[in-house]
């Protein structure tokens, strides 16, 4: 889809998954689970869309980048939750093109970690190799890709739906071991089937 599409969903809200806050599932993990990743950190969140999840990770302690390749997105993330300081920046970018993000000094082993929600769903089913190649090759050794997977088995999109047993094995095929992976719980009432998955370069 292209950017100006996203620009008009942000603009009119209809871009189907803002909950005005964190995912529950993300946020009950990562305050409460003892399994859960801690900081400190530079970790990447992309398609941030209004930032609540980047804004999250910087109240815990870490260095959040909220990556949106739409304008709209970015600007609605710093009306929400601040523009530019130590701990939370803002970037539009696109996840895959690999010199705007050197350029912003994203580069290659330079993040600690990625935590992936509603990015995966919106890009074309198509890409998400590509996606979990480029999330890969930005994480240092044994950085962490946290995500919440939207597996719903309807047609149409985005989001589009992932099916928890084919998503696993695309994981591994790009070279992360699986910690964790399994079905949320607290997720949102309109959100069915969500997944959760903690997974190490």
């Amino acid at each position: 889809m292209a950017v100006s599409n996203w620009d008009q969903r942000y603009r009119e809200g209809s871009d189907r998954w803002e909950l005005g806050m964190p995912a529950p599932p993300l946020e009950t993990f990562l305050r409460t689970d003892s399994r859960a990743p801690q900081p400190p950190g530079r970790v990447l969140v992309p398609g941030c869309g209004r930032g609540h999840e980047a804004a999250l990770l910087a109240e815990l302690g870490y260095e959040a980048i909220g990556l949106d390749f739409s304008s709209e997105a970015i600007h609605r993330a710093q009306a929400v939750h601040g523009s530019d300081r130590a701990d939370l920046r803002w970037l539009q970018a696109d996840l895959f093109d690999g010199m705007a993000l050197a350029a912003a000094g994203i580069s290659p082993g330079s993040l600690q970690g990625v935590l992936e929600h509603t990015c995966f769903c919106a890009i074309d089913p198509a890409q998400r190799g590509a996606y979990l190649e480029a999330v890969q090759k930005l994480l240092d050794p044994g950085g962490w890709l946290l995500g919440l997977f939207w597996c719903h088995q309807r047609p149409d999109g985005p989001p589009w739906g992932s099916d928890p047993a084919l998503l696993e094995q695309q994981l591994g095929e790009a070279g992360f071991h699986p910690e964790i992976w399994e079905p949320a719980q607290g997720s949102a009432p309109e959100r069915d089937n969500e997944w959760l998955g903690l997974w190490r370069r």
